[in-house]
């Protein structure tokens, strides 16, 4: 028995052994997760608690506006918006008229090279020597060439009776307001003949002429209007140089004030653009002989200002100068010009104040206060009659004689 007994208990004293020994590794298991996890937290802590000691220190403001909420956030990022915003626009301005000064610069450079080259071949650009006048321009805000013809005299004296201020005013015109304007046109077939001298005593008695180096004829269009730009870019150093025909009426203070507007830009081609078909027909007015240049029948030309009136800026008008003798002409003139800046970054403005109608189109304008700058019948291509009819456009259509005196340009 006592065996037995002895025996059960060393029995039980194993079971009693075993199950502490289960008890005391579950212990120990859970200890160590709990020591792990505290010495893993305490390892995580330290470097965040330093990030944070940081940000602190050099964050401050930030953590300052966070902790303000999103409404106080709003408020101090509007402000600097407003400002960036400010600077673009001011920064956008700046480029512009630094891109015009490099390409004014650049211009006159290469003009002057072309001058220096003419002298040393004994072939200056206009066919004329270089004179002291070309090397010390008049400095101006726009020349207005009219282009006119030997028999258009009565077209001219209605022109210089309405919109062409003569005498006196004429001079307070240019020297106030910067603005030249001329009649253009070259010489007869017959140098000196009865025409060339009409015309000499006609500028003796007006002195508005721009005479130029050139044999006047309907198909040399295209050969006078490069010559025009040469001449007035040789004369007077101007922001702008325009074209207008004799049979056009012209309100002069809305022309200023509509290339004021674009006075920033390097290379502007202002006009009423239009794109035509190109006539392949002969016989039929404004017939294209080269045609076939612009493709397939029915095809039409490019973009570009109608003839009656247009503006160029003083780089395309040097560009036209210097590059004259290889500038390809086209029939139409004003197809030519387009032409002539196809390839160049010109900006195109199509302004449709230039091509008013006559009256009643022009007059209900200018009632609404939207003066016109020009105003002519596209059927006559001009004002029909305009030596009868002007005078009622003018008064009809006309900007009023202090709107010169008043504009700032």
């Amino acid at each position: 028995m006592t065996d037995k007994n002895m025996n059960f208990r060393v029995r039980g004293g194993e079971m009693t052994s075993k199950q502490v020994s289960r008890r005391w590794t579950v212990f120990l298991c859970v200890m160590s997760f709990c020591v792990g996890l505290l010495f893993t937290n305490r390892m995580w802590n330290i470097p965040e608690s330093k990030a944070v000691t940081e940000l602190n220190v050099d964050q401050t403001g930030q953590l300052k506006l966070l902790s303000e909420g999103c409404h106080t956030k709003q408020k101090a990022v509007n402000p600097k918006s407003k400002d960036i915003m400010g600077e673009v626009s001011k920064t956008h301005v700046a480029i512009q008229t630094l891109d015009k000064t490099i390409s004014n610069l650049e211009m006159e450079l290469a003009a002057a090279r072309a001058a220096h080259d003419s002298i040393l071949n004994g072939s200056p650009i206009l066919g004329n020597p270089v004179d002291v006048e070309s090397v010390a321009r008049r400095k101006v805000f726009m020349v207005i060439g009219i282009n006119t013809a030997f028999s258009s005299r009565k077209r001219r004296d209605s022109v210089r009776a309405t919109w062409f201020p003569q005498g006196e005013k004429r001079r307070k015109m240019e020297e106030e307001k910067g603005i030249i304007v001329r009649f253009v046109i070259g010489h007869s077939a017959t140098p000196g003949g009865i025409l060339d001298r009409a015309i000499e005593a006609e500028d003796v008695q007006h002195g508005d002429f721009m005479r130029l180096e050139h044999v006047e004829g309907y198909h040399e269009l295209s050969a006078k209007t490069k010559i025009y730009f040469a001449t007035a870019v040789s004369k007077w150093d101007a922001d702008f140089y325009i074209k207008v025909d004799d049979d056009v009426h012209v309100n002069l203070a809305m022309l200023g004030t509509v290339l004021a507007s674009h006075r920033s830009k390097p290379r502007v081609y202002i006009g009423c653009m239009k794109s035509g078909p190109v006539l392949s027909q002969r016989g039929v007015r404004y017939h294209e002989p080269e045609s076939w240049k612009f493709g397939e029948d029915g095809n039409k030309y490019f973009r570009h200002a109608t003839g009656q009136l247009y503006a160029v800026s003083k780089d395309l008008a040097t560009y036209i100068s210097i590059n004259q003798q290889v500038l390809h002409k086209y029939a139409n003139e004003d197809v030519s010009l387009g032409s002539w800046f196809i390839g160049l970054d010109v900006e195109h403005i199509d302004d449709r104040r230039l091509c008013c109608g006559t009256p009643p189109d022009c007059e209900w304008k200018a009632q609404a206060g939207n003066t016109c700058v020009a105003s002519f019948d596209w059927s006559c291509s001009g004002i029909c009659k305009s030596a009868e009819r002007i005078k009622e456009v003018h008064r009809r259509c006309g900007e009023g004689e202090n709107a010169m005196w008043s504009a700032e340009f």
